[in-house]
């Protein structure tokens, strides 16, 4: 405490009686209030203000701006420190969040060509199927027609043979029709004829 401290009747309301620090702001406040209600001199507008209250306010004043300072100073740098780190992991999220959408995009992206890639193939799969399912069935029944031919000349052939056996005269053989010759199936019994 100040020497001049002593001087007011009551305790002093800017220092905290526990820790004893200065409030700044209450004594900055008690200077307003002494000047406020200082009586003014006579035909002046000038203030008439106990000295050594003023000086014991302002000293304590001047006093208590050192460890404000110095706390706003530490406000400052831890909030400068915080700003700092809030700025870091604002951006650190961001650039996750920029990777993480990157990668939804190229998986959606690697989806949309794989079904496509596998609808197309699908396709070219069904229109193979389709071009061997034509091959097989003219395949199929180019066989079934030389089958065809094949079996009427075995069929004229017996009946041309049955005929001999029952002494029937036997009708003349035709010349091989134009299916016969693209068949070129020729019967063991046609060199009888």
């Amino acid at each position: 405490m100040s020497d001049l401290e002593p001087q007011f009747a009551q305790p002093v309301p800017w220092r905290d009686p526990v820790t004893g620090e200065v409030d700044i702001e209450l004594v900055l406040n008690e200077l307003i209030v002494m000047v406020e209600s200082a009586k003014s001199m006579p035909l002046s507008s000038s203030a008439i203000v106990p000295r050594d209250e003023l000086i014991v306010l302002i000293d304590a004043a001047r006093s208590a701006l050192p460890g404000e300072l110095a706390i706003a100073r530490r406000m400052l740098q831890d909030f400068d420190e915080l700003k700092s780190r809030a700025d870091y992991e604002a951006s650190q999220l961001l650039e996750a969040a920029k990777a993480q959408a990157a990668h939804l995009v190229s998986r959606t992206e690697v989806a949309r060509q794989a079904k496509s890639e596998a609808e197309r193939m699908i396709l070219d799969a069904e229109a193979e199927a389709r071009r061997i399912r034509h091959e097989a069935e003219d395949y199929v029944d180019r066989k079934l027609a030389s089958f065809e031919i094949v079996l009427d000349r075995t069929i004229r052939t017996v009946q041309a043979g049955r005929e001999r056996l029952t002494g029937a005269p036997a009708a003349p053989a035709s010349e091989p029709t134009e299916a016969e010759e693209i068949a070129g199936e020729v019967s063991p019994f046609d060199q009888d004829q």
